[in-house]
């Protein structure tokens, strides 16, 4: 599922990305006001994309999916206030929640609202646990461009199989960054999908993970960026709300991609 340029088709030398790590509460309303003031904060790091983690906006809470509340539709109005500071700092934010396909079939998805008021969405194709009863699964990574830059969008589960990320890789993704939820005890996991995703792709990696306690266990923290070496540059220092920012080079993609050191070697740039 490839998404059209948004922003430019001329590939600039950097991207300032931020990931943010965020502790969601219950009730919609009652998260957005604090993803407002997360991009503002990625907005004074310079930041022109904003990862926020899976089902950001309502919290992993399955059980309240029979809520009609629960579910969010791109023209929702409870959304206004995300538009509004995209269109004022002119960031890109993906943000997670439970939405209607065109069709009505429920899917497990990230929202991408561009500056300009358009949005994109991305769908979870690789369910697993409840959610395989509860959403549709989507057909592959959904490819948009920002900055010239191709960044990938993945869902959790999405980045333990590796034939997403190649699917990714084969639609020029320069970045693949992955809204998540990993728990306690899950931390080598996390590191082994993040990085062996960036090292067998040559594309930097992204990981924004849901915070604190959730149903399904304590938040193991460790959202961050990875260098298309494997290596990880930048993570959160526990597992409560933070957001990570950092400079993405593309000198060092065409380092690792065209004849450069095939590991740790050499001068990486964040």
């Amino acid at each position: 599922m490839t998404g059209l340029p948004s922003v430019s088709s001329e590939p600039a030398g950097t991207l300032t990305v931020a990931t943010v790590q965020y502790e969601a509460v219950e009730g919609v309303a009652d998260n957005v006001v604090p993803h407002v003031r997360l991009i503002e904060d990625a907005d004074a790091h310079g930041a022109r994309l904003v990862l926020f983690p899976e089902l950001s906006l309502t919290g992993y809470r399955l059980d309240l999916l029979s809520l009609d509340e629960s579910w969010i539709d791109p023209a929702d109005a409870r959304l206004r206030p995300l538009r509004e500071i995209c269109r004022r700092t002119g960031i890109t934010a993906v943000v997670g929640a439970p939405c209607r396909d065109a069709d009505g079939s429920p899917r497990l998805a990230s929202l991408v609202l561009h500056p300009d008021g358009s949005t994109e969405r991305a769908f979870k194709s690789h369910l697993h646990g409840h959610e395989k009863e509860l959403f549709e699964p989507g057909d592959g990574p959904h490819v948009m461009v920002l900055d010239g830059w191709r960044i990938a969008l993945a869902l959790c589960f999405d980045a333990a199989v590796p034939e997403h990320a190649s699917a990714a890789a084969a639609g020029g993704a320069d970045a693949y960054c992955v809204s998540g939820l990993y728990t306690r005890g899950e931390e080598r996991r996390l590191e082994l999908h993040l990085g062996a995703r960036a090292m067998d792709h040559r594309m930097f990696t992204l990981l924004a993970n849901l915070g604190g306690r959730t149903p399904i266990g304590e938040s193991c923290g460790l959202s961050g960026i990875w260098s298309p070496d494997g290596m990880p540059l930048k993570r959160a220092a526990g597992n409560r709300t933070e957001v990570v920012s950092g400079l993405l080079q593309r000198s060092t993609l065409l380092r690792y991609r065209h004849g450069g050191p095939a590991s740790g070697g050499g001068r990486r740039d964040i």
